[in-house]
């Protein structure tokens, strides 16, 4: 009988549920927040926090035992040396789990567990800002908000001026601009006048040549014929006088 055992199996039998917490905490170690299921963060809680009180003892003891538990140096270095430094001063709840929504497809309900230090967002000991108080009568109140209503209206005005002087400064710049698209559109249609000119040309010139080569051929080809004819009667008149 179970009777008694209410911590939860995570559907996995003991020596697997032990191997995926390891890998889970030495991730843990190296990434400083990871992102898993509620019920793993829970469990992985659970088996942490233990193991990185034990890193606060730095023996050959200790880390023994936390090695027996991790099964890689590295995270067991990482443990002892910058974390166990960081967490000196804590006396316990190394890591925190942030809830997070759903997942796609079997709609388990998913958490970052982090280690406190690490998250520099949560932290309290920020400080705070000083609060000024403008202390004195409503005379000094109304000198300075006449001086800063003068101040603003100069201000506004000079502003207005170089916006005056910049408007007619891009009138002109737009101006010249035109002007020389205009000289460019003028310069390619010559251009392009000129290239289809002489493509014209080319071609009539090809169709010359190739009139001339046509010509040349028939010419020979009369001649071969008329050759072949004086052969074979030659040979005709041969036969008929012997």
């Amino acid at each position: 009988m179970r009777h008694g055992k209410k911590f939860n199996h995570l559907g996995r039998k003991a020596a697997h549920r032990k191997a995926m917490l390891s890998n889970m905490a030495c991730s843990l170690i190296e990434h400083k927040r990871i992102k898993t299921t509620l019920a793993k963060a829970k469990s992985l809680r659970v088996y942490i926090e233990p193991l990185i009180t034990k890193s606060k003892n730095d023996t050959t003891h200790s880390r023994r035992i936390v090695f027996s538990y991790l099964k890689q140096k590295n995270a067991v270095t990482e443990l002892f040396g910058d974390i166990s430094n960081k967490i000196a001063d804590r006396p316990g709840g190394y890591t925190r789990i942030i809830k997070l929504g759903n997942r796609l497809g079997d709609n388990a309900q998913m958490a970052y567990i982090e280690l406190v230090d690490y998250n520099e967002l949560y932290f309290t000991d920020k400080p705070k800002k000083k609060k000024t108080r403008r202390r004195g009568g409503s005379k000094s109140a109304s000198k300075t908000t006449a001086l800063e209503v003068a101040e603003n209206i100069e201000v506004a005005n000079e502003k207005s001026s170089k916006a005056k002087d910049s408007d007619e400064g891009i009138e002109t710049t737009v101006e010249k601009v035109e002007e020389e698209k205009v000289d460019e559109i003028i310069e390619e249609k010559i251009e392009t006048e000129s290239i289809e000119q002489s493509q014209e040309e080319k071609k009539e010139e090809d169709t010359e040549e190739k009139i001339e080569t046509e010509s040349t051929e028939e010419s020979q080809k009369k001649q071969k014929k008329s050759e072949k004819k004086e052969d074979s009667n030659e040979s005709l008149e041969e036969e008929k006088a012997d």
